[in-house]
């Protein structure tokens, strides 16, 4: 009897160690993911004469042209893949990735910058609610009131940090402007509150694909997607070519360099650590790590501008740090059965 026990004992802390583990890794991936999805915020600062559509587009091909040399490497695991496979990475590269950045670049072009970001900034608190409302597995559900802290401490340091921006709205712009941008920025949070949630329940329901292996795949169905889009964008720049010189712009070499490099760090790397992060991460606590690439586009953005940061917004990091602590707290206790905190949703972890 005693044995036994020593053993269970053993197993159990053997476990534990593991799961640490297992945590311990998927918040590295997501931090790296953060920091190179930060990078993209920068972009528009270092090309500011181009419009917010065409670095969409640019990205994106750069993402797509960047994914055909690993797709030849790894030309047998991708050959392998199902035709349900294919028709999730074009819809996870379709939403997630083009209709995301079309929408988030029109709003802001409708409401100027600072609405748009700052809605845009709720998303860790959206996905997170979203996806413990409705988990894909019930083990990855967590109590409401182990959640809810950390969600709010994430949001008053996500208001604070955009707070200061507010006072850079564009009074040239009429009420509709402001009120049609910011519908449809919510368009671009709706799409990529969806995208992580279904990539992570794709990714853990097929474990035999390699996290990079489905970061190249999606490379590859953004790519044509994102083609239709320049061209169309060509044909409409066409008819007034007194908004951009197509196809490359005023600065072809530096727009160039730029969308591969963003291509290759933040589309195709930082997908692929995103998708580790989701295969070993419950949905709810990854969506609140998505704050690590807020802080990455503040720092640069910082450091690109040459200033620092205000009492304010040093203040909404700080909550942002201590929130995202008590989020990991919360799910590092580990699921318990009981009935969830809400009863429409299945029963959360106690």
């Amino acid at each position: 009897m005693a044995e036994n026990s020593w053993h269970h004992a053993e197993m159990h802390g053997l476990s534990f160690v593991f799961g640490i583990g297992i945590m311990f890794i998927g918040l590295s991936c997501a931090l790296g993911a953060g920091l190179l999805w930060g990078l993209v915020f920068v972009a528009p600062l270092m090309l500011g004469d181009y419009p917010g559509l065409v670095l969409s587009f640019g990205r994106y091909i750069g993402f797509g042209l960047i994914a055909l040399i690993p797709a030849f490497v790894d030309r047998r695991r991708i050959a392998a893949l199902s035709k349900a496979d294919w028709i999730a990475a074009l819809k996870l590269a379709l939403v997630g990735n083009i209709l995301y950045y079309a929408a988030l670049a029109t709003g802001i072009q409708l409401a100027d910058a600072p609405l748009p970001t700052m809605m845009i900034g709720t998303l860790p608190v959206v996905i997170s609610i979203c996806s413990n409302w409705a988990p894909g597995h019930p083990s990855e559900a967590v109590a409401w009131r182990r959640l809810v802290p950390s969600l709010v401490i994430i949001f008053a340091g996500l208001m604070l940090v955009n707070a200061s921006e507010l006072a850079h709205l564009d009074s040239r712009r009429s009420t509709s402007e402001y009120a049609l941008g910011c519908f449809i920025t919510l368009g671009a949070l709706a799409a990529w509150t969806w995208y992580p949630i279904m990539n992570a329940r794709h990714m853990k329901r097929n474990p035999h694909i390699a996290s990079s292996t489905w970061a190249t795949v999606q490379g590859l169905a953004t790519l044509p997607l994102a083609l239709i889009g320049f061209i169309a964008y060509g044909a409409y720049a066409s008819l007034r070519p007194d908004v951009y010189d197509f196809p490359l712009g005023p600065r072809p070499r530096q727009f160039i360099a730029l969308m591969l490099i963003i291509g290759l760090c933040c589309s195709w790397l930082g997908t692929m650590l995103w998708n580790k992060a989701s295969q070993r991460l419950p949905t709810s606590l990854a969506g609140q790590l998505i704050v690590f690439e807020t802080l990455s586009a503040l720092l640069y953005a910082f450091i690109w501008r040459g200033a620092l940061p205000s009492p304010l917004v040093i203040a909404g990091i700080v909550l942002l740090c201590i929130g995202v602590t008590l989020g990991l707290r919360a799910f590092h206790k580990g699921p318990v059965a009981g009935p969830d905190t809400h009863s429409g949703a299945p029963s959360g972890a106690e």
